[in-house]
């Protein structure tokens, strides 16, 4: 039979633990291709504060994404998956571009992240 100090140890553990685990932020996955010339989807509606993982790939040529707002951009390889981690703290409506020439209708090519309250 363990003794007191051992028990109290590991019910301070289990309650350390269950606190860490709900804290951390479930991330939701979210495939998102670049084609000539258009995201898709080209919309993305995530919710204030929801961590997400966009996870962009071109089977065409290579390209780019850029999220001026976030701060954050990307280059997309073919037969490469780029990756971006984003948590919207603002709601709102954001645009996201192609920022690597891709051919003509290049200059159209973006979609919208919508974040929800």
């Amino acid at each position: 039979m363990p003794d007191r100090r051992t028990l109290i140890h590991a019910v301070a553990a289990l309650a350390l633990g269950s606190t860490f685990a709900r804290a951390a932020p479930k991330t939701r996955t979210i495939r998102v291709v670049a084609r000539k010339f258009q995201f898709v989807p080209a919309e993305i509606r995530v919710r204030k504060g929801e961590a997400v993982t966009l996870q962009f790939s071109a089977p065409e040529v290579p390209m780019g994404v850029n999220f001026a707002d976030f701060g954050t951009r990307a280059d997309i390889v073919p037969g490469r998956v780029a990756t971006l981690r984003l948590v919207p703290e603002s709601v709102g409506r954001y645009t996201f571009v192609c920022d690597v020439f891709c051919g003509s209708g290049h200059e159209e090519m973006s979609g919208t992240l919508i974040v929800d309250a």
